[in-house]
């Protein structure tokens, strides 16, 4: 079981974002930029494109409005996907915030937010959804 698969189930907690019956958006606890969330299929699955079809789908049109919740609580020149998947071994999608391609160099350090820090960006996020 992955990290991911404990996070839906509730044992490892997590600032939820939104969720329906296939998917699970949260922050990312070590973002990039503020507003950095995860999107994550509720089935477990190693890479992106082994999803079934039905899921594939509908991964995007969930992301969506929290896309466009993060573009107006971090106004930014795009939320942009990112789908490196070497991390955890459970399909996801990054939801980023950024300006340019310097805030995704995979070199730069990620940030380090405090409890309070990442309960703030959820209801930034939150309070457009």
């Amino acid at each position: 079981m992955t990290i991911f698969s404990k996070i839906i189930r509730g044992d490892i907690p997590s600032y939820r974002i939104a969720e329906n019956d296939q998917f699970y958006a949260f922050l990312d606890i070590f973002p990039f930029t503020k507003g950095h969330t995860l999107v994550i299929p509720k089935i477990e699955t190693d890479k992106l494109f082994e999803l079934p079809s039905q899921y594939l789908a509908g991964i995007l049109p969930f992301a969506q409005p929290i896309a466009q919740a993060i573009q107006k609580a971090y106004p930014c020149n795009r939320v942009n996907i990112l789908t490196l998947g070497f991390e955890v071994p459970h399909a996801h999608l990054h939801l980023i915030p950024m300006d340019g391609m310097q805030d995704v160099h995979l070199l730069n350090k990620k940030l380090r937010l405090t409890q309070e820090e990442l309960a703030e960006v959820q209801q930034n996020i939150l309070q457009y959804l």
